[in-house]
């Protein structure tokens, strides 16, 4: 398979579902999946626990990225252990620091940040490598670099935040500013496909009662402004373009973070620049200057197939499955909704 191949066979389903997903998830119909019985009341009605669309495109989301990483790392011949080693470092740094800083920034407890989670990686991930290598690097054989490692990771990153903005359209966060107080230009730019969120227990409905009005589709442009730079990203780490797949992802993703921020409406907290745009200012400066380093980027075969049959090992399923498993509960498990069931007997079906 060639490079190109392979970022046609990943863009066209990615296409597809980005699709359908800008014209169904804003509906009411898109935010819970299910709802779980816990408690009953007197009144015999049982207390219940939202099971979310968002959890689920949140899932899907973080195990694509992983996937994407574990290929693009197997494809330069990265041992499986290593990987997996890699991985596991990359998770325990992003998934507490995507609660930790949006806790700090927003003061709020049950809030997630993909910005603050992405920061912490793009800062913490290259000495973690170093340490990786050093500790088990040299005993198991590995060769870990910094800037193969993390433009494999920005790659795998960019494709994380991009389908993760699918459940930020189901919940109703990270919303636009509403379209009638937008610039002139973008009022003709977008007035023929604004996004129209409805229902009461979207976040754009009880933050900002917006519910209803025509609305900048912010997350739709991070969608398909990430998706299209980890299609980039991957046909240049393929091609063995190192250091321009890991510039290209990590400064086109955080600049527009911080253009973007300017068009929304949800709470970024206080001040005309937010925390999150600082932060994703200096992601670029720091990741620009690790280019400037003389970091050793070592020449090798690319070989996707190599890459692809990690995927489909046993371990490499079940890895996968497990990790959509467990992130469904960590963000799937609503804590600001709640519902009220009741159970009856269809007599006429007995």
């Amino acid at each position: 398979m060639t490079p190109e191949l392979f970022t046609l066979c990943l863009g066209l389903p990615i296409a597809l579902l980005l699709a359908w997903a800008f014209k169904r998830l804003p509906d009411e119909r898109w935010q819970m999946m299910a709802a779980v019985p816990l408690r009953k009341y007197p009144d015999g009605n049982w207390s219940g626990v939202n099971l979310t669309w968002y959890g689920f495109f949140s899932a899907t989301a973080y195990t694509a990225a992983v996937a994407v990483l574990i290929m693009l790392m197997g494809a330069r011949g990265v041992p499986a252990p290593a990987i997996a080693a890699l991985t596991a470092a990359v998770l325990a740094i992003c998934i507490p620091a995507a609660s930790i800083i949006a806790r700090i920034v927003e003061r709020k407890r049950h809030v997630l940040t993909v910005g603050g989670a992405a920061f912490a990686g793009i800062i913490a991930i290259p000495p973690a490598v170093v340490a990786l290598q050093a500790l088990l690097g040299r005993s198991q054989g590995w060769n870990l670099q910094v800037l193969p490692v993390l433009a494999a990771v920005c790659t795998a990153y960019t494709l994380g935040e991009g389908l993760g903005r699918l459940a930020c359209i189901s919940f109703g966060c990270c919303y636009g500013m509403p379209l009638q107080r937008a610039p002139g230009w973008m009022q003709v730019l977008f007035s023929r496909c604004p996004f129209i969120f409805s229902g009461t227990t979207k976040k754009i409905a009880y933050a900002h009662g917006l519910d209803g009005t025509p609305v900048i589709p912010v997350q739709a442009l991070t969608a398909v402004i990430n998706c299209a730079c980890c299609l980039a990203g991957c046909w240049l780490y393929l091609r063995g373009h190192v250091r321009i797949a890991f510039l290209l992802t990590v400064t086109i993703t955080q600049l527009w973070r911080v253009t973007s921020e300017f068009f929304r409406a949800d709470y970024r907290g206080g001040g005309a620049i937010s925390a999150y745009q600082i932060m994703s200012a200096v992601g670029v400066a720091y990741g620009i200057a690790l280019t400037l380093l003389p970091l050793e980027v070592p020449a090798c075969s690319i070989d996707i197939a190599a890459g692809m049959q990690l995927l489909w090992q046993p371990a490499g399923i079940l890895g996968l499955q497990g990790l959509w498993f467990l992130m469904f509960l960590y963000t799937g498990c609503s804590m600001v909704t709640g519902s009220t069931l009741s159970f009856h007997v269809r007599h006429g079906q007995v």
